[in-house]
């Protein structure tokens, strides 16, 4: 086992090389050995309609090299035709005897089907390597698969005393460079970037991504010659009372509904699910932040080794007026990592039905 386990925790690196390109699709890694249990061949899931991992892998090779041998693979191998035929039937046409898988594919649609596949071909199947470290890799395609809609991951970087800028609004920079350069790494890793307009207007940001979701319900933004709207495809949310301008090619435009002046998170989550916007990063002030919270799933903290000992400072999250510490949202320590000077926080909420730890 502790071999598998090592084999295992290469699939995983494997699979994050497709990380940010695999959406809706998992990240997946594999590694095939032949009958000496040396290996073969490596593969992984480059770009969603491309070849599956277990499928990249076992091409690159041939089969008598395959034959009798073992294939390593972080989730269960599909049975069904979606952009590419069933991997499991071509693993049992190479003539592998072992399959040893990290977990069960959640979709439906395989749920178990491929480990009953290779069992009936004859081929024996480990299940359950690493079978935590698998499913946290997967955290967005498990909650798509299993609750139907967008991971939501939210990010701030803050003082000691947990502000995001003075308040004058000043904020730059409150992390340093090292720091700010690990968070356009994590951006990447998902579908869209979302944002305020009070925070397009005060900061003038980029953003650099590919979908970028601005929420925007007085439609006060300068769609023009904001910096934000540059580049990507846009989608930006409004109160649907409004009429909002025409001819921008690259940004959309969804009415929205309006509750207590807000608009409405719940359809928003909705509407980005129905667009297959699978995951959204959020980087904006601390109201949305605060809006945000019971929906988040995942939140990155940097903090930076500054004290601003001001009342008035803008907070990382703002909102509730909550009297009782027991009314707090409560999180879970993850990892933490040093971008000197700077330290980054990973957290979870504890009252999350997902449970990758």
């Amino acid at each position: 086992m502790k071999q598998y386990e090592t084999y295992m925790k290469e699939c995983f690196e494997l699979a994050r090389l497709g990380e940010g390109n695999t959406s809706p699709n998992p990240m997946v890694g594999c590694i095939v050995l032949n009958k000496f249990d040396e290996i073969i061949s490596k593969g992984f899931h480059a770009k969603y309609g491309q070849n599956h991992a277990e499928r990249d892998a076992l091409l690159k090779i041939d089969k008598k090299n395959a034959a009798g041998g073992t294939l390593i693979v972080n989730l269960e191998p599909c049975t069904h035709f979606g952009k590419t035929p069933p991997c499991a039937d071509l693993i049992i046409e190479y003539g592998i005897k072992k399959v040893v898988i990290g977990m069960r594919d959640v979709n439906p649609v395989v749920a178990g089907n491929g480990i009953k596949k290779l069992q009936a071909a004859g081929i024996e199947v480990v299940e359950g390597i690493l079978e935590n470290d698998a499913k946290k890799l997967n955290e967005i395609f498990i909650t798509n698969m299993t609750e139907h809609r967008t991971f939501v991951a939210l990010k701030t970087a803050c003082t000691l005393d947990g502000k995001i800028a003075t308040k004058t609004g000043c904020s730059q920079w409150i992390t340093s460079e090292t720091a700010r350069t690990e968070a356009k790494k994590l951006r990447k890793k998902y579908d869209a970037i979302l944002t305020s307009s009070k925070t397009v207007i005060a900061d003038n940001p980029t953003m650099e991504h590919k979908n970028k979701i601005i929420l925007d319900r007085k439609l006060k933004t300068d769609f023009r010659q904001a910096n934000i709207y540059k580049s990507g495809n846009i989608y930006v949310f409004y109160d649907g009372k409004l009429t909002p301008p025409s001819n921008f090619e690259n940004i959309t435009f969804v009415p929205a509904p309006v509750i207590n002046e807000k608009l409405d998170i719940d359809f928003i989550l909705k509407k980005l699910f129905e667009r297959k916007i699978m995951s959204v990063f959020v980087e904006a002030g601390g109201i949305l932040n605060g809006e945000m919270l019971n929906y988040t799933d995942k939140i990155y903290q940097f903090i930076a080794p500054k004290i601003l000992s001001d009342n008035s400072g803008k907070s990382a999250f703002d909102g509730k007026n909550i009297l009782n510490i027991n009314e707090a949202a409560a999180f879970r320590f993850d990892d933490i990592k040093m971008f000197s000077p700077d330290i980054l926080l990973t957290c979870y909420p504890i009252n999350k039905k997902q449970n990758f730890s």
